[in-house]
């Protein structure tokens, strides 16, 4: 798997991480496939400043020094990265623009899980609807605290999570078949293939000033296949906004 950097300085580089790969190696098994083993070959020790989920694709930084990972990390740690994220979920939701404020904790039974609940830690999400169609819409997410499934949890706990979520969502693929009316499968292909069969989140961009004050914005643009349900949602599934 070939990954490139989308900015890179004497101080850190940041990636377009593809869902389906780790950020960091795994604490039980390192020899699985991860972002980190695969750039350290060409940019030789890096040092950790944050993570994405396996399955969320987009933007990850790493520093490339001391100096820029303790400031960095002190950035992360003091919420001055202004972070952007884009979901399609299931449903619209009622409120075109909302804050959700909703403390999560680990989910008592269920390992690896997070729920929403009194004992657990503050957690604030801001979303705001970009797209909106049948059954389905387009979110853009700006998180002000950095939880564990954070977005996932409080998404699923206002009744709408996010499209190919197995921990809190239907976890199925999303296919044609399932919002274009009379929709025909082709005579060449047995199966129908899926338009989209990972979570749809993606970490859109990354606010910061650097040591120096300097006021960087980094992007990821949507990727194909999140971009490719955007508008079969808009041709077939009359798009209400």
């Amino acid at each position: 798997m070939k990954v490139t950097a989308v900015f890179e300085s004497e101080d850190f580089v940041a990636f377009n991480k593809p869902s389906g790969l780790l950020s960091i190696p795994d604490r039980y098994n390192a020899s699985l496939p991860n972002l980190y083993a695969l750039i350290q070959k060409k940019y030789g020790k890096l040092y950790i400043v944050h993570r994405l989920d396996k399955d969320t694709s987009g933007l990850i930084c790493f520093a490339r020094n001391e100096e820029s990972h303790r400031h960095l990390s002190l950035l992360f740690q003091n919420r001055e990265v202004t972070k952007f994220y884009l979901a399609i979920v299931q449903g619209v939701p009622a409120n075109p623009v909302q804050s959700i404020h909703a403390p999560i904790d680990a989910h008592p039974v269920q390992k690896g899980k997070m729920y929403v609940s009194r004992k657990g830690k503050p957690a604030h999400t801001d979303y705001e609807i970009l797209k909106a169609w049948n059954n389905f819409a387009l979110l853009k997410i700006q998180t002000h605290s950095g939880r564990t499934h954070q977005i996932r949890v409080h998404l699923q706990h206002i009744g709408h999570p996010i499209v190919g979520d197995v921990f809190y969502g239907s976890g199925e693929s999303l296919f044609l078949s399932s919002f274009k009316r009379n929709f025909k499968q082709s005579e060449k292909e047995e199966n129908e293939r899926p338009l989209l069969n990972r979570l749809a989140l993606h970490a859109a961009s990354l606010q910061f000033r650097t040591a120096d004050g300097h006021l960087l914005n980094l992007e990821a643009p949507l990727p194909k296949d999140m971009d490719a349900v955007a508008k079969q949602l808009s041709r077939w599934n009359q798009a209400n906004a």
